[in-house]
């Protein structure tokens, strides 16, 4: 099904194709200049730390909807083996973990979707193959250290958690943005709380992904208009599903990635830092959220911390 000419419409005004270059592979990260930087670094007053990670276990939030993306599965090596066969000298205990690279909070990479052939900036879709991603992994993100913005949807509309299927719309983030008390500014990263990892919290995971609220397709103009450099939700989706329309399945993953070059998150835990920042009222932090350098990956999970 061919999609539809609202979405052809939104690609066209959002591409930014070859706007840092016919060879860029980073997208709107290029917009966290130094002067960025030292600006997020300002953010610090307390010194209050937020990790932003669910736990890394098999009761993660994956639930077999998408085949082969399991929670982490971590299992023993070694137990107390002795190095030299000597057990009054040095012994190890190590292990080792299989996950799929989007099961927990992580960073989907720019390669991760791709439609009609497209991929961002004009890399060919034949750069992805069984042996990874040779362009737009996620390992060409590098440090990912900015200002970040939380716009807490969910307590701007008086709830605690947003329903599964609700769709955030751009006058929704207005509002949020309104409530922060603040502007976001190019080369922010913008996390966005619906509440939905609030179902993780209480053990309800098989309702964690569907259904679930999330970001319309429309949202993708009002990230490009502000030049943010990154967007993530505590939702399994990011977008709402069921999908906003069914002629346009996933659209949002592919305005952000394919056409604009804007890396997105999901599965971030804003439960902690969103009280915080109810409490004190200040909604910007410095934060430092860089993936985990798989070479070649399609994703790359993240221990995100803010810093207020």
């Amino acid at each position: 099904m061919p999609l539809p000419e609202e979405f052809h419409d939104l690609a066209r005004k959002v591409n930014n194709w070859g706007r840092w270059g016919e060879d860029d592979e980073r997208g709107t990260l290029n917009l966290i200049t130094p002067e960025v930087v030292q600006r997020a670094a300002a953010c610090v007053r307390h010194g209050r730390t937020f990790s932003l990670a669910i736990p890394l276990s098999v009761d993660g939030p994956q639930t077999g909807a998408i085949p082969g993306r399991s929670n982490p599965v971590r299992t023993m090596l070694t137990v107390n083996e002795p190095f030299t066969g000597d057990e009054s000298e040095v012994a190890f205990s190590d292990d080792v973990v299989f996950m799929g690279l989007q099961a927990a909070t992580h960073w989907d990479s720019l390669g991760h979707v791709s439609y009609d052939g497209r991929m961002y900036n004009g890399h060919p879709t034949s750069s992805v193959s069984e042996q990874g991603a040779a362009h737009l992994g996620i390992d060409r993100v590098g440090p990912l250290l900015a200002r970040g913005v939380l716009l807490d949807v969910a307590r701007s509309k008086g709830v605690a958690r947003l329903e599964g299927g609700y769709g955030i719309t751009p006058e929704d983030l207005d509002a949020a943005e309104g409530q922060a008390g603040g502007t976001v500014h190019p080369g922010d990263v913008v996390l966005i709380r619906t509440g939905q990892i609030q179902l993780l919290h209480a053990g309800r995971r098989r309702e964690y992904g569907n259904p679930s609220p999330g970001l319309t397709m429309a949202c993708a103009l009002w990230f490009h208009d502000r030049d943010i450099a990154a967007v993530a939700t505590d939702s399994m989706t990011f977008e709402p599903w069921p999908p906003e329309r069914k002629d346009a399945l996933l659209a949002l993953h592919l305005l952000d990635l394919v056409e604009m070059g804007l890396l997105q998150g999901q599965n971030f835990d804003l439960e902690e830092l969103a009280g915080d920042c109810a409490g004190d009222g200040m909604y910007e932090f410095l934060l430092e959220a860089s993936p985990e350098p798989f070479v070649a990956g399609l994703g790359g999970p993240v221990n995100p911390v803010a810093v207020k």
